[in-house]
């Protein structure tokens, strides 16, 4: 062992300490990793960027703006509700057509958008069908992340392997290559899920409480919205005249939030005069979402949102009148410019363990907290001093930008479904030409015209230039944290190799499971990274175990494709952890699912990968 070995080794152990444990974002692990490798000199600094230009980074960050064109225009979600209505009300046929439908769209898509998309419709479904969702959601998962495994763009482990293989020398793989193996796994993943799986689902959730989370009507009977809708309205007298939003401090002194304020316009003149008066005549109340700087004045009406409790308690101390809402006033919950939206902490979140209070939730996100809801836990939550946990799911109100910034920061939140379609036909009929986008990437990709980052971009740039999503929002779809882990890493495998760590550790492989054979190096391979992808990202998986499966196939004299093929499908193999995945986590606090649950279906299904992948990877790919 070199002195640059030692220091690679440790740079790597640094980084995998961080991924497991998450005390540091896996995107600033990644920018940590590269300085060090420049700083210890075990890289050059050209070599420790690299990262940053590879066309795989490009590529998988126009696959982003490619994929949130699918979701804005609605076509992602005609797709799989097409699918989905095919399977009827029963049970097993329906959870094979969720299998099969969110496969379909994971293909071409990211996994956590898919799911996302279709998860209200899955509950909604569920309901239809009167059984448990947690017989349904981990079906889902588990068929997007097969789904990832079947095309090249399909997720980036199968990317990075298909460039590792073109910088080598080898023909890299093509769009389709995937797709053999990848039905093959779908298929046995299916078939292990109506013979064994389905046995393992827990049916946690009573058939009463599933609820369909789609339109306005379900969320405010949902969360009992017409019961904690109040109209107050300010008094001539009332000391609340003159005071601005912030100074009365609805939310923090009476946990009351504001939907909406409406104020009457100023009385204009009519033309002409009656019994020798000039007539004046005030126009229709206007609704406003108010600021922390807006100021009351007399007479205005403030739609507000809170236990009676509280806003009789709230009345009393402005000297407000206070009414009931009407069906008039449930509108102010959504329209063109304000609406709702349902958010769930996934396990990184720096929300958790502190309440809405500490965090200074409204001004921070400019978003009004309804309800939060905790699975398994009935009562209702204090908004005020409930430390929030892994899972819940919180119900915000205020307006569509600040509800669609949510999405930016998929860390701390998971935006379910798309709200933004509750409004009707948004961008709906931009969807003919994001099908017409899409398939004309994946027709230059598939009859490789032109490289595949080219066709990538001019698919992104059309997406825009067609209105399908905005610029604004097309940075707001790329995870810039997976952009930042890819490019960040990429160098970590060019030091392994460099410094020869790659070398030993293929050695000491291919004289212990070489001897083997290598059907059991192409196991071993594949088991390791399935551990790796259980407490690491399937990106960082991939870049760390695919100059190990090719170094080894060069020291056992075989051709490497079944090798790294492999590893790329290995790591999309996150089954046994709600924390695997991003779309495990998203699953889990609607089906009420326990980490238990992901253990003993996810364990057995990897196996099954391994047999699957081990008897039909050497038959597509020869040694």
């Amino acid at each position: 062992m070199t002195l640059d070995m030692w220091l690679t080794l440790a740079i790597l152990a640094f980084a995998i300490l961080f991924f497991v444990t998450e005390w540091l974002r896996v995107d600033v692990v990644a920018l940590i990793v590269v300085v060090a490798l420049m700083m210890s000199g075990v890289l050059t600094a050209q070599q420790a960027i690299a990262g940053f230009s590879n066309p795989v980074v490009i590529t998988i960050a126009s696959l982003f703006v490619i994929g949130g064109g699918i979701l804005q225009t609605g076509l992602a979600e005609a797709i799989g509700n097409r699918v989905l209505k095919i399977a009827g009300g029963h049970p097993t046929r329906l959870m094979v057509m969720i299998m099969i439908a969110v496969s379909l769209l994971s293909a071409f898509m990211s996994d956590t958008g898919t799911v996302a998309v279709l998860l209200p419709a899955v509950m909604a479904l569920a309901a239809g069908a009167r059984i448990s969702p947690s017989r349904l959601l981990i079906p889902l998962s588990f068929g997007s992340l097969l789904g990832g495994a079947a095309t090249l763009i399909g997720t980036p482990p199968n990317l990075i392997v298909s460039d590792l293989l073109r910088q080598h020398g080898y023909p890299p793989f093509r769009f389709f290559d995937y797709t053999p193996i990848g039905l093959a796994l779908i298929a046995a993943g299916i078939l292990f899920m109506l013979l064994f799986g389905r046995r393992l689902l827990p049916d946690r959730s009573p058939v009463q409480e599933v609820q369909r989370i789609e339109t306005l009507s379900d969320l405010v009977n949902r969360y009992r919205l017409p019961h904690n809708l109040f109209r107050l309205r300010v008094r001539g007298a009332s000391r609340l005249v003159g005071k601005t939003i912030a100074e009365a401090a609805f939310g923090r002194d009476f946990h009351v939030n504001i939907i909406e304020l409406r104020r009457q316009p100023e009385a204009r003149p009519l033309i002409g005069l009656g019994d020798g008066f000039l007539v004046w005549k005030a126009g229709k109340a206007r609704g406003m979402k108010p600021s922390v700087e807006t100021t009351f004045q007399p007479e205005d009406v403030i739609i507000v949102q809170g236990e009676p409790a509280n806003v009789a308690h709230l009345a009393a101390s402005w000297d407000l009148g206070v009414q009931p809402a009407n069906a008039e006033d449930e509108q102010a919950l959504m329209n063109q410019e304000v609406g709702l939206a349902e958010v769930i902490l996934p396990q990184e979140s720096r929300l958790i363990g502190k309440t809405l209070v500490e965090l200074h939730f409204g001004s921070a996100y400019r978003l009004s907290v309804l309800d939060i809801q905790r699975p398994g836990h009935a009562q209702k939550l204090s908004l005020k001093e409930t430390p929030l946990r892994f899972g819940d799911t919180l119900l915000v109100q205020g307006s569509w930008e600040n509800i669609l910034a949510l999405r930016k920061q998929r860390r701390d939140f998971v935006v379910i479904g798309e709200p933004e379609r509750k409004l009707g036909e948004v961008k709906r009929s931009r969807a003919p030409l994001a099908a017409l986008i899409l398939v004309g990437m994946l027709v230059a990709m598939v009859g490789e015209f032109v490289p595949l980052a080219t066709a990538s971009m001019a698919g992104a740039l059309l997406m825009i230039l067609s209105g399908c999503v905005k610029i604004d929002e097309a940075y707001g779809f790329i995870d810039w944290k997976s952009i930042v882990l890819v490019a960040g890493m990429l160098p970590m495998s060019t030091a392994l190799e460099k410094v020869g760590l790659i070398s030993l550790v293929s050695e000491k492989l291919t004289g212990s499971l070489g001897l083997l054979g290598p059907v059991w190096m192409l196991a071993g391979l594949f088991l390791l990274t399935s551990l790796f992808t259980q407490v690491l990202s399937n990106t960082a998986t991939a870049v760390l175990l695919a100059p190990l499966a090719l170094a080894s196939a060069q020291n056992l004299g075989v051709q490497p494709q079944a090798f790294l093929m492999g590893v790329a499908i290995a790591a999309s193999m996150a089954f046994a952890s709600p924390v695997a995945s991003p779309v495990n986590t998203l699953v889990m606090a609607a089906g009420s699912y326990r980490f238990g649950d992901y253990l003993k279906i996810g364990l057995p299904l990897i196996l099954l990968m391994t047999l699957v992948a081990v008897l039909f990877l050497p038959l597509l790919w020869p040694f």
